[in-house]
């Protein structure tokens, strides 16, 4: 009987078959170091367009903050012109207010009523002066009652006083002065 020896064989075919191992691990093991280093490389792409894309925004913001602060500088800048502008205009509603208010002051005195001083604050209207009677203070009251110009003539004091030998009432009296109000509301309710 012949006798075949086979061991050599055999760890022939056990070497290639370990280096056949060893290529695949080694070949599988590239192949995760280049598939891990690939998804690196692109992540950290796609990180850097993102930061790039993220900076290009808080630039944008940046200009747009500026622009809006510009526009609230011009809104405060439009909106005291327009206050100037409404003031202007109240100046000029209000300069011959004084010539209607003495005019209309004059219309409205009766006979017998005599003025010595004449005051304005703001919407108020301070009257002093004598009257030959009460009943003439009331006339002025009532008059200065129906006049457009004037509202709530409000008496604040009347007493006797003699003036040379005549014996008048002296009186004081307080008016709202209505139309320059007015007016002024309007010509504010016209500028917006």
């Amino acid at each position: 009987m012949i006798r075949i020896n086979l061991l050599p064989h055999r760890q022939e075919k056990r070497i290639a078959r370990q280096r056949r191992f060893v290529g695949m691990l080694s070949f599988s093991f590239l192949t995760a170091c280049g598939i891990v280093i690939a998804g690196y490389l692109l992540l950290s792409a796609r990180i850097e367009s993102q930061n790039e894309r993220n900076e290009f925004l808080a630039a944008e913001n940046a200009k747009l903050d500026k622009e809006i602060a510009e526009i609230e500088k011009l809104k405060a800048e439009k909106q005291a012109l327009l206050d100037r502008k409404q003031i202007v205009e109240r100046l000029q509603s209000n300069r011959t207010e004084v010539v209607h208010l003495l005019d209309q002051l004059t219309r409205q005195v009766p006979e017998g009523v005599y003025l010595k001083d004449v005051k304005q604050t703001d919407d108020l209207l301070v009257l002093n002066g004598f009257a030959q009677s009460n009943a003439r203070v009331s006339t002025l009251m009532r008059n200065l009652n129906d006049s457009p110009i004037f509202e709530q003539p409000l008496l604040i004091e009347a007493k006797a006083a003699s003036v040379g030998n005549q014996r008048l009432s002296d009186f004081t009296l307080n008016i709202k002065v209505t139309r320059a109000v007015s007016d002024a509301s309007n010509v504010a309710k016209q500028g917006k």
